[in-house]
């Protein structure tokens, strides 16, 4: 039986490049390939298969915006009716994301933490009884958020022990300076970056979540500083080409995700560089330098 996977956001940038390397890494795998939009994401299932026709019925385009909780749990009851079997699913690749620029603080969450909890507590139910792996697309602006938060802010968001209600208390402090204008730093908050908290929150629900779920491997990761429609303004704005600044195409950012899906990390609320290798959650580490230990 075909491993199947559900990628979100993967009508295009990281998202898409995964859904194709994921096809291309293991004969036995399907994708569901999470798009908000149907007709983006007809297109997106097109590119795939003109890429490489041997992938024509291995791909299928699967609705679902994880800002909604309506939309997640239509596309959990469709992939139920689709599959057979109770536990259809062997990953969930929750990569859907947005954040830079002038999105509002709520909205970010939204998608960003908020997003992958919706699918998780809708899909998990779906995942394979043994062998199922959930992976968690962050970034390296989580670990940056909290290398810039106070000392406790930083224990409150690498704890091994962390609950949701300290992490949704967290976000709902946040939403409430950045209604009021408030200052981030004086609260241990570093700047307050919308982008980060969410990136960090979501690190933090990787361990809470790796812990309630023993059986199965759920880890987060970096892609890495890949030129998307989040990152590519800032290129614009600097009017130089996005290698300049060091960005790398989509399919680079895939290296993390593959490692996770498939291989052994070693692990369980773990938490990766683009170079799949385990990184820190209050600091950044470099592809290249060695392997955080946990220690």
């Amino acid at each position: 039986m075909s491993r199947r996977v559900l990628i979100t956001g993967a009508n295009k940038g990281i998202g898409l490049a995964a859904v194709k390397a994921v096809l291309d890494q293991a004969e036995d795998t399907f994708v569901f390939l999470g798009a908000r939009s149907k007709e983006r994401g007809t297109s997106a299932v097109a590119e795939v298969v003109a890429q490489e026709p041997g992938w024509e019925g291995r791909v299928e385009l699967l609705l679902i915006d994880v800002s909604d909780d309506a939309s997640v749990s239509r596309a959990a009851e469709a992939v139920r009716e689709r599959c057979d079997g109770d536990r259809p699913l062997y990953g969930i690749v929750n990569n859907a994301g947005i954040g830079f620029g002038d999105t509002e603080m709520k909205t970010v969450l939204e998608v960003n933490t908020y997003g992958p909890k919706r699918v998780c507590e809708a899909f998990l139910p779906l995942l394979t009884k043994d062998d199922g792996r959930v992976v968690n697309v962050a970034s390296a602006s989580g670990p940056n958020f909290v290398a810039a938060c106070s000392a406790e802010r930083q224990r409150a968001l690498t704890n091994p022990e962390v609950t949701w209600e300290d992490i949704e208390g967290l976000m709902q402090e946040c939403l409430r300076i950045d209604e009021e204008g408030g200052d981030f730093g004086a609260a241990g908050l570093g700047d307050g970056s919308a982008y980060g908290l969410s990136k960090a929150c979501l690190n933090a629900y990787t361990i809470l979540l790796a812990r309630e779920h023993p059986e199965w491997k759920i880890n987060a990761c970096t892609p890495g500083f890949i030129e998307t429609d989040l990152t590519r303004p800032w290129a614009e704005a600097r009017r130089v080409e996005p290698r300049e600044m060091g960005m790398k195409p989509p399919e680079e950012g895939t290296r993390s995700i593959l490692h996770l899906l498939f291989g052994e990390p070693g692990g369980t609320g773990w938490y990766f560089g683009s170079d799949a290798e385990r990184s820190p959650l209050d600091r950044y580490r470099s592809p290249g330098d060695p392997p955080y230990r946990g220690d």
